[in-house]
Order: structure tokens, then sequence, then C-alpha cells
């Protein structure tokens, strides 16, 4: 089939096929804004949570907006703080990084605060670190290596966590 030459009717660009090739320009230069643009949500509430000797302040996200965003945009993330998410139903997990700048370490925890599985996460990984347990009511979010240099490890009880009740559903 020949290609229609540019002056003829059939070549000329209507304005929805401008937009997205446009639209389509501007993500191939990086133009659009991306996950790793995304603005970080405001601190949440926090609590102190008590794993063996150690404690670290956790900003609690148990709305689904504060789960969805999580962590994302932000720059840092101080020793000994961290983010808790909160579900209400116990479900199997599977976090993952798109959007979010700093290395993390993520615990899934059971309603009974039991650690079930640990895993390191990398900055905009968008590949899920899945759970292999299905009764996951936690998960709790710390700089990379926080759980292996304080030597928590699956099996270890966290003090101190909200009830999944009083999460919102998604």
């Amino acid at each position: 089939m020949a290609t229609p030459h540019p002056a003829s009717p059939s070549c000329r660009h209507k304005p929805r096929i401008s937009f997205a090739l446009a639209l389509v320009a501007s993500l191939h230069l990086g133009l659009a804004t991306s996950p790793a643009d995304t603005k970080p949500q405001p601190p949440l509430p926090t609590i102190r949570l008590q794993i063996g000797t150690n404690t670290i302040q956790a900003e609690v996200a148990d709305e689904p907006d504060e789960r969805i965003t999580g962590l994302m945009g932000r720059a840092h993330l101080a020793e000994g703080t961290g983010m808790l998410f909160v579900f209400r139903q116990p479900r199997p997990l599977g976090f993952w990084m798109g959007g979010t700048l700093i290395p993390l370490s993520v615990a899934y925890i059971n309603a009974s605060g039991v650690i079930r599985e640990i895993h390191d996460l990398h900055p905009a990984d968008e590949t899920p670190a899945r759970s292999t347990f299905m009764d996951l009511s936690y998960a709790l979010e710390v700089p990379q290596g926080w759980f292996y240099r304080q030597k928590i490890l699956p099996g270890d009880r966290i003090l101190g966590l909200p009830a999944p009740q009083t999460a919102q559903p998604d």
C-alpha cells in the first residue's frame, strides 16, 4: 500500500490525532508527570511500636488514599521511623515502589502482631513483593536494612498496633 503524500487530504491531522502525538512525544521526552513526581502526602498521625527492645515511630496509613500514596515522593525516611499500613480484613499483600524514591524494607504482619515476612524494596521498582501468607493485616515500611540491623526476624511480635477494625475499608 502506498503512503499518501503529506499534502493530500487523507494525511491532514485531526485535532485528536495531534493531541495523541503530542502526548506520546511528551511521555517519550519525560515531560509528562511520572510516579516519581508524586507529591508526598502530609505527615500522618504516628504511633510508637515496640519490637523486642526496639521502638519505632510509625505514621499510620489506615485510609485507602493514605495506603495508596504511602511513602511515594518522599526523599528521606529517618532511622527509627516508618509507615504502618493497616488493613481491615486479613489478606495477602504485594507492595511495590513505583514513585518511591528511597530504599525500604517491609514487614508483613498478621492480626496478632507476628511478623510473617520481611522483604527489601528498591526505589522505583514496580515489581510487587508478594506475600506467601494470606492472613496479613499490616505492613510496616522502614529504611532498608533496619530490621536486619536490629536483628528483627519473621516470628517476632510487634506491640502497640492499632486494631485492624480501625482501618477504613478499601
